[in-house]
């Protein structure tokens, strides 16, 4: 009676290791998703006129975006930016490095790429900006003037009750550039005093209130074109 028994034990040990083990050997395996890798721009090239492109009529071309793909990326997001109104017109779902469309032309604009692909965390481009070439234009106007510190919409603390504003632009014909900032409580658009014309630097100390909303905004000038930045916010504590 005794050998039966032990005989039973053996099987049934031999009937639980066949049957899949220990839990642990069950357990899922986890697959790290990487962060996507940042695509390199490559065309419309950054701070010239871009031309016509394809379909072109007297209002409107189509504009092919190119850049070279990243690592880790399943598809992508182009983001085309109508710096004059702040438009925006978005292509999502893209899976090569290319894709095209239709603007309106004389307009100076940027662009962007993010990565995409499983994962929570996706990867944005540098920002490149370009002019679509306008049937008989020979001058183009400087690219508006885009805030650089402080950013819209934030908290700023004086400095001896002074906060410095900061800006970038650019021109593709790389004139010299003069700058006329607007500055107020009200709407960024009442006439500016005379020591903030004609300025040269992108940069400009201004005295402030605590508590307070401030608007702002830059006209850059070329000598004989203009454009006009956005108009821009910030609140002292």
């Amino acid at each position: 009676m005794k050998s039966i028994i032990k005989i039973t034990a053996i099987f049934l040990v031999i009937g639980l290791v066949s049957c899949g083990g220990s839990s642990e050997d069950e357990a899922p395996v986890e697959v790290a998703i990487k962060i996507p890798g940042k695509a390199t721009l490559v065309a419309p090239a950054s701070g010239t006129t871009c031309e016509p492109g394809a379909n072109a009529t007297p209002t409107q071309s189509s504009v092919v975006f190119s850049w070279n793909a990243a690592t880790d990326t399943e598809s992508y997001e182009l983001k085309v930016i109508n710096l004059n109104t702040q438009e925006t017109v978005t292509q999502t779902g893209i899976t090569s490095a290319t894709a095209t469309v239709t603007l309106n032309r004389g307009i100076p604009y940027s662009w962007s790429v993010t990565s995409k692909n499983k994962g929570a965390t996706t990867t944005v481009s540098d920002t490149w900006k370009f002019y679509l070439a306008g049937v008989g234009v020979t001058n183009y106007a400087p690219f508006p003037a885009a805030a650089v510190s402080p950013l819209s919409g934030t908290v700023v603390t004086p400095t001896n009750g002074k906060v410095t504003l900061s800006w970038e632009t650019s021109d593709v014909e790389a004139s010299p550039l003069t700058y006329t900032l607007f500055f107020d409580t009200v709407d960024g658009k009442q006439t500016p005093i005379d020591a903030n014309k004609n300025l040269t630097s992108k940069t400009k100390e201004v005295v402030v209130n605590a508590n307070t909303v401030y608007y702002w905004r830059v006209i850059t000038s070329d000598g004989f074109n203009t454009s006009t930045s956005i108009v821009y916010t910030f609140k002292t504590p």
